[in-house]
Formats: C-alpha cells, sequence, structure tokens
C-alpha cells in the first residue's frame, strides 16, 4: 500500500513539467492543477500528503510541479487551526467541564443580557457573530493582504468588551463564517482550564496528540515562507496561528480516521445542516458545505470533512472520508485557494 500511495504522489506529476496555458478547469488533473499554481514561481513548495488504509507518504513540489527531495517543511495552517481549537472543546466536554448547549456566559463574567452564545453555535458559525469586528486597530500581527480579516491589533479587553455589546437573540442564525466566534471559544478555553490558550494549546500537542511540529507560531518556527507575527495574548490565537508540517498533519489525518483520542469522535458529529450547499467558488468541482460539526466543514458529495486555511503567505487544505479511509493533506506556501482545488482533485482521483 505504501508503494501505491507513493506511485500515486509521483505518478500524478510525471507527465510534463513545462508550464501550460491552462485554466484551472474539472478537466483538469491534480497534477495540472499544482504545475498551474507553481507556474513560474522559484518559491514554490507545496507538500501533498496521502493517508490510506492507515498507510502514509506524501511529496513535496517546487516550480512548474516539479518533484523536489523530501523534506519536512513548517508551514502555516491557518484557519486549519479552527479545527484543533474544537477539538480541545470537545476534550473538555468529555471531561464534563462543558457541553455544547452551555451559553458562553457560563465562563466569562459578561454583562448581564437574555442570552449569549452556546459553545455548539460559536464552532458552527451560527452563533450571529460576523466574521470580525476590528478594522486599522493596530498591528499585533505583521500587516498583511488579510490584516484586516483576522483582527490584527484587537486585545483580550477589546474582545471581551465587545462581547457585551453585540445583542443576539436565542436562535440559530443563517451561517456566516466567523473568526471572531472561535476567538470567543479560545477566551472560553482560557477560562475552562484556567491557563492562556497558547501554552495550554503547545502542550496538548505535545503531549496529548504527540505531534512535534506543530505549535502556536513562535516567530520562528516557518521555513518556508513569510508569515504573520502573533503578539503575546493576541485572541485570535486560537483562529489561525498555528503551524505544522506535512507528517504532523498526516499523523492528525489518521487520529481522524481512528477517532483517537475517543473524544474525536463529538467533533464529527453533524450539528448543522443547510438548506442548500455553500459555494466556495465559480469550480463546479471545488467542494462546498453544507453541513458542519465542531468546527469540521462537511461536503455530501465526497463523504468528506475538512477544513481550509488562508494567509497572505501560505494556504492549507486538511480532508478525510472516515468511510472510505482516505485523508489528504495539502499545505503550500503561497497564497489563494489552491490547497484545496488540489486537494478535492486527489481525492476525486482516488
Amino acid at each position: 500500500m505504501y508503494k501505491c500511495i507513493l506511485s500515486f504522489l509521483i505518478g500524478i506529476f510525471l507527465l510534463s513539467s513545462c508550464p501550460t496555458s491552462l485554466e484551472i478547469s474539472s478537466e483538469m488533473s491534480s497534477r495540472e492543477i499544482i504545475e498551474h499554481a507553481t507556474r513560474g514561481n522559484k518559491k514554490a513548495v507545496i507538500s501533498v500528503g496521502i493517508v490510506q488504509n492507515d498507510q502514509m507518504s506524501f511529496a513535496v513540489y517546487g516550480e512548474n510541479g516539479k518533484v523536489l527531495p523530501n523534506r519536512e517543511y513548517i508551514y502555516e495552517i491557518a484557519s486549519v487551526t479552527k479545527v484543533f481549537t474544537a477539538q480541545l472543546l470537545a476534550r473538555a466536554i468529555s471531561e464534563g467541564k462543558v457541553s455544547l448547549d452551555d451559553t458562553i456566559d457560563r465562563f466569562l463574567d459578561l454583562p448581564a443580557k437574555n442570552y449569549y452564545p452556546t459553545i455548539r453555535r460559536l464552532l458552527t458559525h451560527i452563533s450571529g457573530y460576523k466574521l470580525n469586528y476590528y478594522h486599522n486597530s493596530g498591528s499585533l500581527i505583521d500587516p498583511s493582504p488579510y490584516f484586516e480579516v483576522i483582527g490584527g491589533g484587537a486585545t483580550k479587553k477589546m474582545l471581551f468588551n465587545t462581547i457585551g455589546t453585540i445583542n443576539l437573540n436565542d436562535r440559530d442564525y443563517p451561517f456566516e463564517y466567523s473568526n471572531f466566534a472561535f476567538a470567543v471559544a479560545g477566551m472560553v478555553l482560557e477560562k475552562i482550564y484556567n491557563e492562556d490558550y497558547t501554552s495550554l494549546m503547545n502542550r496538548y500537542l505535545l503531549n496529548d496528540l504527540g505531534l512535534q511540529n506543530t505549535r502556536v507560531n513562535d516567530g520562528r518556527s516557518v521555513n518556508v515562507s513569510n508569515f504573520w507575527v502573533w503578539s503575546n495574548g493576541n485572541p485570535y490565537i486560537p483562529v489561525a496561528a498555528l503551524v505544522s508540517s506535512i507528517t504532523d498533519m498526516m499523523n492528525y489525518a489518521q487520529m481522524q480516521l481512528d477517532e483517537q483520542p475517543s473524544y474525536v469522535s463529538y467533533s464529527h458529529k453533524k450539528l448543522v445542516e443547510m438548506d442548500s450547499p455553500m459555494q466556495f467558488s465559480e469550480y463546479e468541482f471545488d467542494v462546498t458545505i453544507d453541513a458542519m460539526g465542531m468546527g469540521w466543514m462537511m461536503c455530501s458529495a465526497y463523504n468528506l470533512m475538512y477544513h481550509v486555511g488562508n494567509t497572505g503567505y501560505s494556504n492549507s487544505f486538511l480532508g478525510f472520508d472516515k468511510a472510505k479511509r482516505i485523508a489528504v493533506v495539502v499545505l503550500a506556501n503561497i497564497p489563494g485557494v489552491q490547497s484545496r482545488i488540489i486537494g478535492s482533485a486527489i481525492l476525486k482521483e482516488f
């Protein structure tokens, strides 16, 4: 099986690596998509990992899809951080410290209101919170094309005060992807465990999950591109601040397939169904969202659970099908959505 996976990874790129004029379409192979994504980019490094039937293998690609020596690079995984935040809340649920239907004011000393969102609604993006509430508020992370989206300049005090000013009703709001909601979830985690998120998550990743190269970005980790620089205590660290390697991410994917630790299964349960699939892009072959688990997006067309990440310097994809026991990880040191498109193409090919 290992040879089969390795042959696939290399084989999809053995055809000519000369740039073509093709635009991305449903007819393109994953080889052509990677070639397209790296065309003329001498600094491009894309790591592609496949987990199938308990076997793992990865390959690394550079400019024009050229196969590079297998090396462990450290990438920003951006919003894939959210599934780790959600999984830590799943552990807290298994320990009886919190339930999905607890409202956040059970843990946060907020102004009296008739209603605050539940943990369930935070983690499924139906809380009523917007994408973000902070713009041009300073620079706790380096400015980037996505600086305002992630909430640079926000502090925990600002976040806490903002929560108290937002008036919501006790209902499921329409799906709206919210970095703010996951920042709030991170603050709840800190209260549950009486520890700051960075030390809590780093210890969890290393001691509980055994991931050697996954951590909150300390400004020294990423070795394949520029990166966002996070200040200590930035409340958006639980949203997008983790870095990782392809092997760590494959190991994490294997844990999802095995539902280990056992509380991982909590995060896989379908909590919200959407009336119609949400399309990411104009590409008809792209993955959609038609349901949510705890942090995990779901696409019934692929029987897929997944998440994507994107900073001004990188993009990432982790998706898995538990029934077929296959997972795909794509980490890229270029901005955009290439990893999601590549991951979708590989899953189709399998």
